[in-house]
């Protein structure tokens, strides 16, 4: 079965001729998966009855299914997904006033480790293809919206949820190459934002490319020792490597980087971490989130009091370093940073 979803309008065009169609019937099978979010053959009415049974035949738009979805009290939704071979991912959708935000997984699972993190618990099984992704905005939307329906107002993507994302780079740009074309989706890369724990080679990489999102770096340590106790990458990527790549990454005009910095009870969220934090830092066009931690039985920390970090967060400011406190979304759905484990049911 061919999987359409995740190929660029070339490579629709070049299905078609394989069919022995058109070259626009191509362009107009981009049109209707992309520009008005349709995943089934059945509704592309623009094509003949014939051709939609042939297309059915040999092909289908996505094997991403919604297994279950999750509400939270604050309007946070957890999705979770199977994917075509059985595998489960998780995105999360997050309605706010003025804009929405969609939480993308990109692998089954991380291989990164990172010891306050439940996915790190998984292991890794898979990378997820282009399409995956890319499914996972779709679905969403058209949950929440209905197919091909406009959304109120922006939707920023943030590939914040299962996964590395530079361990599946090569992915994870063809995605957001496609989200971001004008007659697909239309979600420009300015509204989308990929997360790295520190892989250091391709933010060098990402540097070069023409079609760039946002960069947010996972710091949530000050010293060598304490980073690779937390984030075991730091033995192959070190933090004075990864500050490195950080000075030299070019920025817009208006552009800052992102570093977020997960809040640990007693490990990690000192006056004196603050301001080894606004050393790192020093040059950097940078902004900083401080992400309460989210406890789980599984891991072995405990979430920062709040006087605790919005004394960290003073330390910085004083030092003119940008730093806001993330408000946790989806506690009660496990949906929060750090909590996606394919859960089949929200917290207790």
């Amino acid at each position: 079965m061919i999987v359409l979803l995740g190929k660029t309008e070339e490579e629709m065009i070049e299905f078609a001729k394989e069919l022995g169609e058109a070259p626009f019937r191509g362009k107009q099978l981009y049109q209707a998966i992309y520009g008005r979010r349709v995943l089934e053959f059945s509704q592309m009415t623009e094509f003949s009855r014939a051709l939609r049974q042939k297309l059915g035949e040999i092909a289908c738009v996505t094997l991403t299914e919604i297994e279950k979805v999750f509400y939270s009290s604050d309007g946070t939704r957890r999705y979770l997904l199977k994917l075509r071979d059985g595998r489960e991912a998780e995105a999360v959708f997050m309605p706010e006033d003025r804009r929405d935000t969609i939480c993308l997984s990109c692998q089954v699972g991380c291989a990164v480790g990172c010891k306050f993190c439940m996915t790190a618990q998984l292991g890794v099984k898979r990378n997820m293809t282009a399409g995956e992704i890319i499914s996972q905005v779709i679905i969403v939307l058209n949950e929440v919206h209905g197919v091909g329906a406009q959304p109120p107002h922006g939707t920023n993507l943030v590939f914040m949820g299962m996964g590395e994302s530079f361990l599946n780079y090569v992915e994870v740009l063809k995605s957001i190459r496609i989200m971001a074309e004008e007659k697909g989706l239309g979600i420009s890369v300015k509204r989308v934002t990929v997360s790295t724990s520190g892989i250091v080679p391709r933010i060098y990489d990402l540097a070069k490319e023409s079609v760039r999102p946002h960069l947010a770096i996972s710091l949530c340590a000050t010293t060598e020792e304490q980073r690779t106790d937390l984030m075991p990458i730091n033995r192959k990527y070190s933090l004075e490597e990864l500050i490195k790549a950080c000075r030299a990454y070019p920025l817009g005009d208006r552009e800052r980087l992102t570093f977020e910095y997960v809040m640990l009870d007693d490990i990690n969220d000192s006056d004196e971490d603050a301001r080894r934090l606004v050393k790192l830092l020093d040059g950097i066009r940078a902004k900083v989130n401080l992400i309460p931690h989210n406890p789980a039985p599984e891991l072995p920390y405990a979430a920062s009091p709040m006087e605790r970090i919005l004394s960290f967060q003073k330390v910085l400011v004083d030092k003119n370093v940008a730093a806001f406190i993330r408000r946790p979304r989806g506690q009660d759905i496990s949906a929060a940073c750090g909590q996606l484990a394919a859960r089949h049911q929200a917290q207790g």
